[in-house]
């Protein structure tokens, strides 16, 4: 009997032990993602170890061979390093996720210039950490655990997070707010993990499944594209006849035009400087392009107009300039979404809209209801968002060819995506 016992336990083993190294092997050969999109869920149940509901690949990550994990680590100004941390532990509400694809965001080159701004220097209201954390809000990935108490989801299912960290008891959040969360953050800005990593834990109520037809490429590029979609969706009344001016042509504002297009907007007038950014604007589906430094912009608006005005502007460059053309070139009664982070104090004349009775209207990130639009528009084919992604780059060379990149060459990217199985 004892010797049977032996025999069984030495078969499964065994069997353990082969799916282990069949998937050791996709792994280190790089298609991991690629494999396991591929396979029907069903299919999968297969390599799954009963009870924890993990798989073998991230036992490979969580074993007791394998208790770190590469990461891109924010540390101060013009530091970051990409070095081995300790793998975290799925609690019961959370979902591990294995990052796939990962963009560079406007913010990350904030804090690699000139942070820490987002980045907290002491214990951050949600998640109590403080620098050096793990960079990456923009992110897909492959779902490899799921925690106790969640249900609805499947063990290789791809994947896209909304990053979004909130306290849950503040006003805002009282409020349904949680975008505006007194303590708020984001994962990969705030702690809590991030995306530029070979395993993050996330709420589940934060995991969004991508539809068959999207990317895990496609899959990093909604948490942008939302940022736009919150903000065209505040504008009121936006449709086929809308007269809409985005100011600026990086990546929200070129993201702008998508959105405004999946709403059905037709004339889409972009205000940007750089002559290549005016190419992807073009590209993006801009109906014409002002340039501001040799233009008289609200003067080309107004004859665009009839002399009414544009019906909405978009402020995504969030300069001094900006602010007095967007309050010269809206409408009577039309409005102005302020989308742009600004970084200091500038003068403002309010007289410019009281005079029009126009809206100044600001809007931050996104909601749930956001994430899911975009899914959704991206799926049906109504938002084309491959076209924004213009390099891929490995982890290790984050800073020379991503961040470093951006900074220097920003004119000519609009989303560089981390690769983090290209190794």
């Amino acid at each position: 009997m004892e010797e049977a016992k032996r025999h069984n336990l030495y078969l499964k083993t065994s069997n353990l032990l082969s799916s282990f190294l069949i998937f050791s092997r996709l792994l280190h050969l790089g298609h991991f993602g690629e494999i396991m999109t591929r396979i029907p869920a069903t299919s999968l149940r297969g390599f799954v170890a009963r009870g924890p509901r993990i798989t073998t690949a991230a036992f490979r990550r969580t074993g007791p061979y394998y208790s770190t994990m590469r990461a891109a680590r924010y540390w101060g100004k013009e530091d970051i390093r990409v070095e081995q941390i300790p793998i975290p532990a799925v609690r019961p509400n959370q979902i591990k996720l294995a990052p796939a694809f990962v963009g560079i965001c406007g913010t990350d080159l904030h804090e690699y210039m000139g942070g820490p701004n987002f980045c907290p220097t002491t214990p951050h209201g949600v998640t109590g950490e403080t620098i050096p954390v793990t960079l990456g809000h923009e992110f897909s990935g492959i779902i490899t655990e799921i925690g106790s108490d969640v249900k609805g989801f499947e063990i290789g299912q791809p994947c896209t997070v909304q990053p979004t960290i909130f306290c849950g008891h503040c006003v805002a959040c009282a409020a349904h707010a949680e975008n505006v969360c007194h303590d708020g953050g984001f994962v990969g800005l705030s702690g809590g993990g991030g995306g530029l990593s070979e395993a993050v834990c996330v709420s589940a109520t934060h995991v969004f499944p991508l539809p068959q037809n999207l990317t895990l490429e496609m899959g990093a590029l909604v948490e942008p594209i939302a940022v736009s979609w919150h903000a065209v969706s505040a504008a009121p009344g936006i449709g086929e006849d809308t007269v809409a001016l985005v100011l600026g042509g990086g990546p929200i504002g070129l993201a702008a035009i998508l959105c405004l297009k999946a709403k059905g907007v037709k004339n889409i007038i972009v205000s940007e400087v750089a002559t290549s950014r005016q190419n992807f604007a073009r590209q993006f589906g801009a109906s014409s392009i002002v340039n501001p430094a040799t233009e008289d912009v609200k003067q080309l608006i107004l004859d665009a107009t009839n002399g009414k005005g544009a019906d909405v502007v978009f402020d995504c460059a969030g300069v001094p300039a900006s602010i007095k053309s967007a309050c010269e070139t809206v409408k009577t009664k039309g409005t102005i979404v302020n989308v742009a982070i600004w970084e200091k104090e500038i003068p403002f004349n309010p007289n410019l809209i009281t005079f029009k009775e126009s809206v100044y209207k600001s809007v931050l990130g996104y909601d749930r209801k956001d994430y899911q639009a975009v899914i959704d528009n991206m799926r049906t084919g109504a938002i084309e968002a491959e076209q924004m992604i213009t390099r891929k780059i490995k982890l290790e060379n984050i800073v020379e060819d991503g961040i470093k990149t951006l900074i220097n060459d920003k004119n000519n990217h609009v989303k560089i995506l981390v690769d983090i199985n290209d190794k």
